[in-house]
């Protein structure tokens, strides 16, 4: 009779706890990170007697929870893939905004200030038509500032967002440390503490949003997380707690440490491989880099193409003399590593803007040598290494002039060389005077009166500083086929040089510092000289090479291996960057959709394994409940047999 009541009991006790966990179950159906559990239970054994063995019911083992270490690992990782692309993607946007099409973009205001110098050709005397050239170019500058001013404020956010990335991992991991604690200290019960464990999951799901971690677990039930390569994060109960820290070459960027004994120690960007601070450092590193490299070359190469040609023509001012700059950018800069040991002071200035590079670029000294690397492709540049004697001379490369200026290096020290980072948002317009515009050629072309041929002036304009203003050259032309003889005659009549030379339709005669392009054809017989510009209001042929700046490649050009490389016009350059970043932007938009229905399929696939299926629980239920009710009725039976008996007994 016991044996039964025992085992009804015993039955209620075990459904009821089925009951209990269902319930369970059922009421977090809906909180994030929750496991299914489910009771275990085992046979209480059988008792022997002589008829065999009888059983004595059921025992509660424990409650697992439904989980599956792969899946939550591949969830965790797909979910930090996705963190990233999306992070990148929702910066890169904004870049979008600095690079714009149409009137409000900075190729439509190059586009205006080198038209308006059609206005000042027509008439160069016309003081309105100079003064729209100075409004077109402080507009220029302008814009350019203001590009330059938004890349600032976008590296703000992303130095904003990543401390407060980092902070929020911090304490998360705090977090875990404190519930590896607790986990520990109920290892040696023999049951999991599941909601813990599954709170831990969670906490370690929303670091990986964060940055990507790599988990072990310990012997203790204790989990360690292992950050940029193998750099611990959590150590069963302990912290080591992430920092964002100034980068070593440029204080307005951050790099990411981790702080062990009072020492920060850097992880280097390309250890981290997920998570939104990932996202971050990339878009700061790589592409907010790119895009003020290429803002910036083309501030160094259009002003640079202004300022030079404004050089070579002449003001309107008393007496008149070649033009003075129109624009200044930010100069380049040398970034020393904070960890150089050495004295070195690297100078660099830009000695052609027309082969000035869109990237920074890295110096390491190797105790004999500076290696000069461009940071855009990683490649060497021509010419590298170089010895300090070579350095101490100035070595010229890619448009630059790099220069030892003082002191010496230490065997490992580094400099990082910001060619044109800080041009566009230093640029400004720095000529005032509307008289200062030098639209005149420093030359003249007049033609015989007794020609018989077509030809005109197409262009004339000076075209390096070798041009000496008093000395008057005289062509004449020996056939119908362009060849021609010439004389450079000083102001006494003395000629001071003469040649041959050859003219075809499209080519320039080039003498003297000058250039001129002809319209139509000389005949045999013909004859022209070119004479020092007497009246600058007159002239207009430097104007005219200043409007047609806009057919000139000047941007980007380069030099391998001897060969020249042309570059782009600015027009092709503007319309280079918007592609460059257009292709940053739908590249980080589709890895984006892609990693994202991703992290949708690992969570749908770990929540199908762990997750609450109601309708399950639901029919569970019913289930236990009917199992609960027997048991009663076995507790039932056996009281009614226990209350006859004693009815037999009293009589």
């Amino acid at each position: 009779m016991s044996s039964l009541l025992g085992l009804g009991t015993r039955a209620m006790f075990a459904n009821m706890a089925n009951l209990q966990t269902i319930g369970n179950n059922i009421a977090n159906a809906n909180t994030k990170g929750y496991s299914r559990q489910e009771l275990q239970l085992e046979t209480a054994g059988g008792q022997f007697t002589g008829a065999g063995f009888f059983g004595r019911g059921v025992n509660i083992q424990t409650i697992t929870r439904s989980y599956d270490r792969f899946l939550t690992t591949q969830a965790a990782a797909a979910a930090s893939t996705a963190a990233f692309d999306t992070t990148r993607a929702g910066q890169l946007k904004q870049l979008e905004n600095v690079f714009t099409l149409g009137e409000k973009g900075l190729g439509h205001a190059a586009g205006q200030l080198l038209n308006s110098f059609v206005d000042v050709a027509n008439n160069p005397r016309d003081a309105s038509a100079r003064q729209v050239v100075l409004t077109r170019a402080q507009e220029l500058s302008a814009r350019f500032l203001a590009a330059g001013e938004q890349l600032n404020a976008i590296q703000g956010g992303v130095a904003q967002d990543m401390k407060t990335a980092v902070a929020t991992v911090n304490s998360l991991a705090q977090q875990v440390a404190a519930l590896n604690k607790q986990i520990s200290a109920q290892n040696g019960t023999g049951h999991s503490p599941n909601d813990m464990l599954d709170q831990r999951d969670r906490l370690i799901a929303e670091i990986s949003q964060q940055i990507n971690v790599t988990t072990i677990e310990a012997g203790d039930g204790s989990v360690g997380l292992f950050v940029g390569g193998g750099q611990s994060l959590v150590l069963g109960a302990n912290v080591s707690p992430l920092k964002a820290t100034p980068d070593p070459y440029d204080s307005s960027k951050l790099q990411l440490a981790m702080q062990e004994g009072g020492v920060d120690r850097l992880i280097p960007a390309s250890a981290i491989a997920g998570g939104s601070i990932a996202g971050l450092m990339k878009f700061q590193n790589e592409d907010l880099t790119a895009a003020r490299n290429l803002l910036g070359q083309m501030a160094v190469s259009i002003s640079g193409a202004i300022n030079q040609q404004q050089a070579m023509g002449l003001d309107l001012g008393t007496p008149s003399a070649f033009g003075s700059p129109v624009f200044s950018v930010g100069a380049p800069r040398t970034l020393p590593a904070d960890s150089n040991a050495g004295t070195a002071s690297i100078g660099v200035t830009v000695s052609d803007f027309t082969h000035v590079q869109a990237s920074d670029y890295e110096m390491r000294y190797d105790g004999s040598d500076y290696a000069l690397v461009r940071l855009s492709d990683g490649r060497t540049v021509d010419g590298s290494p170089f010895s300090a004697a070579d350095l101490a001379a100035g070595v010229d490369v890619e448009g630059l002039q790099i220069r030892l200026n003082a002191g010496t290096a230490a065997a490992g020290d580094r400099f990082l060389l910001q060619t044109v980072t800080g041009a566009a948002q230093d640029m400004r317009t720095v000529l005032t005077d509307p008289k200062g515009i030098a639209a005149a050629s420093p030359v003249t072309a007049s033609f015989g009166a007794g020609n018989t041929g077509t030809a005109t002036v197409a262009s004339l304009g000076m075209v390096d500083s070798s041009l000496d203003r008093t000395l008057t050259a005289n062509i004449s032309f020996s056939s119908d086929t362009g060849n021609y003889n010439w004389q450079l005659v000083d102001a006494g009549g003395t000629v001071t040089s003469s040649g041959t030379g050859a003219w075809t339709a499209g080519s320039s005669i080039n003498l003297n510092g000058f250039a001129l392009q002809l319209n139509g054809v000389p005949r045999n017989g013909d004859t022209l000289s070119i004479k020092p510009t007497d009246s600058t209001g007159a002239n207009n042929g430097n104007a005219l090479v200043l409007a047609n700046l806009d057919k000139v490649a000047f941007v980007g050009a380069q030099t391998l291996g001897g060969t020249l490389v042309p570059g782009r016009t600015i027009t092709d350059a503007y319309a280079s960057a918007i592609s460059n970043i257009g292709v940053r932007v739908q590249s980080a938009n589709s890895s984006s959709t892609i990693s994202g229905s991703f992290a949708a399929a690992a969570e749908s696939a770990r929540v199908n394994k762990a997750g609450v299926n109601l309708d399950e629980e639901a029919a569970r239920l019913i289930q236990f409940q009917q199992s609960y009710q027997a048991s009663a009725k076995v507790l039932q039976v056996a009281q009614t047999l226990f209350d006859t008996l004693l009815q037999a007994a009293g009589r």
